[in-house]
């Protein structure tokens, strides 16, 4: 049997509580297809951490989670988008597999909106960013993948996935492309594997940017280091003792795959890695296979392929709803962009960001990627010539094929992108390299407000039901960045985007004022 990409009418996650929705996706998938191109819908995933009051990390999530299903189903939503995670201090807030990002919009701030009533009916809050900033020990689930993970990893390192947050991104394949054991098909018809390998390529190549615009919380255990604080100890690089740190096959970025059957080989290496981590560990293998073990299960990649027939781009930090959706839209543009298209995604030496060329999408050699390009995004972020050239090209590459260009807005300024962390380094009073305890709880229920508030804001943007987007991408409205991705002379810093968004950021900004700090508990 095969999973999503092999029912194209039929989503992961039942509709049959949300009719008038399940009526709109079918007359848009008809639509799409009459006109020659099938809708591929796309899901989203995010991971919060569940806080007291007073900002402290609660353990809270299985009563929490049990109550948000039942207010779900008391409101005709799906209960199944409400899930635990691997320690009881995170949540993970999902989006049924939807046909437009207005669909997306909606679900995602319905279902948070939910949230955010039953964690203030327990006297709790949901944390957004993609660290907790104190010192934590997770309380870790001791279900038996759980179990067989830590075991595997190690207890102490196996934490880090509990002081961590990420969101991931869903886009769903062409039917027959990969199997519910997520092994990729090599009998798929040749148009159904370009497009799979397209966007695997796509999302390969998005990671350095992505890395750097959503990076959110830059202090973790207590400690601000400079890094990308979540991506640096859940992938385990640049020398961090983190998560992943021993197994890069299985929680690092791989490489580009030239045809499917590179996929086939990297899948049977990250099995091999898990398998003999497993054994150096004394973990029996059998163990592995009655927990339900499958290629998806020793996967934890930044991109990866998932067992619901999609291409799963794991690369951002857990943030505010503002940065996610926007983030959502640059991906989504892009992808369609070379599914719209048929743009074939070639490596090229010498090319240092995005470079359409016909039928070709150029892209860096995967060594300069992920090895220059990922540093400078994981130390010096959006602030390095390197990095800002490339997410340029990035969001110039997506803009013809936004489906909502406002949402991309907020990232930029008149001085270049914008990211949460860089925010919440200017609400910290004085520079510092650590936090105390007092400092570090103000910064969370800050950051719970912010959320509510971005919550009720996007709410009344878009109300209840979004209407319907559909999109001539001639007419799109384009993000203009700049001309050419060439990296400027150091020190030369050219505008981020076109003088007919500066009103609108003007705009942004003035009325976006800087709030205290210290945020008072009663205040969630």
């Amino acid at each position: 049997m095969k999973m999503l990409a092999n029912a194209p009418d039929v989503d992961v996650y039942t509709r049959t509580n949300r009719p008038l929705r399940e009526e709109r996706s079918k007359g848009d998938v008809v639509e799409a297809e009459s006109a020659g191109l099938p809708v591929r819908r796309a899901g989203l995933e995010q991971e919060f951490f569940l806080v007291d009051r007073e900002g402290a990390l609660s353990d809270l999530a299985d009563p929490f989670l049990r109550r948000c299903r039942d207010a779900a189903r008391a409101e005709r939503l799906d209960p199944r988008c409400f899930k635990a995670e691997c320690a009881k201090g995170l949540v993970e807030i999902v989006t049924p597999p939807s046909p437009r990002l207005a669909d997306l919009i909606e679900d995602y701030l319905n279902s948070l909106g939910l949230a955010l009533r039953v964690a203030s009916e327990l006297g709790l809050a949901l944390y957004p960013l993609g660290t907790y900033p104190l010192p934590i020990s997770p309380v870790l689930r001791e279900d038996p993948g759980h179990r067989i993970k830590a075991s595997t990893i190690g207890h102490e390192r196996f934490s880090h996935a509990g002081r961590c947050a990420g969101s991931h991104l869903h886009l769903e394949l062409p039917a027959g492309t990969v199997w519910p054991d997520v092994k990729a098909a090599l009998d798929a018809p040749l148009a159904a594997q370009k497009e799979l390998l397209g966007l695997y390529n796509l999302a390969t190549a998005l990671d350095p940017a992505l890395v750097a615009i959503t990076r959110a919380c830059p202090f973790y255990e207590g400690r601000v280091g400079g890094f990308a604080a979540r991506t640096v100890h859940y992938r385990g690089i640049l020398g961090f003792d983190g998560l992943y740190a021993d197994l890069g096959e299985v929680g690092s970025l791989s490489a580009y795959a030239g045809r499917v059957e590179d996929l086939v080989d990297q899948q049977r290496a990250r099995y091999r890695a898990w398998f003999a981590a497993m054994d150096l560990a004394g973990v029996e293998r059998r163990l592995f296979a009655q927990a339900g073990g499958s290629l998806h299960r020793a996967s934890w990649n930044p991109v990866r392929l998932s067992h619901h027939g999609t291409v799963e781009i794991r690369s951002m930090d857990a943030n505010y709803p503002e940065m996610v959706l926007a983030v959502c839209a640059i991906i989504r543009g892009a992808a369609e962009r070379i599914r719209h298209e048929r743009l074939e995604v070639r490596p090229s030496r010498g090319v240092l960001a995005l470079e359409p060329d016909g039928d070709l999408l150029h892209v860096p050699i995967f060594s300069y990627l992920n090895g220059e390009l990922l540093g400078a995004a994981v130390t010096r972020g959006v602030l390095d010539r390197r990095v800002e050239a490339y997410v340029d090209s990035v969001i110039r590459f997506a803009s013809p094929y936004l489906e909502r260009p406002e949402l991309v807005e907020p990232l930029v300024s008149s001085r270049g992108y914008k990211t949460t962390e860089a925010e919440v380094l200017e609400s910290v009073p004085t520079p510092k390299v650590s936090l105390t305890r007092e400092e570090g709880l103000s910064l969370v229920r800050e950051a719970c407000l912010r959320l509510k508030e971005q919550v009720s804001s996007l709410g009344q943007r878009y109300g209840a039901t979004l209407p319907g987007d559909e999109r001539d991408p001639k007419a799109a409205r384009v993000i203009h960045i700049r001309k050419s991705p060439t990296i400027p002379a150091e020190g030369a810093r050219p505008a981020s985007v076109h003088d007919a968004q500066a009103s609108a950021r003007a705009a942004n900004e003035g009325n976006r004022t800087r709030r205290p700090h210290r945020v008072p508990a009663d205040r969630l």
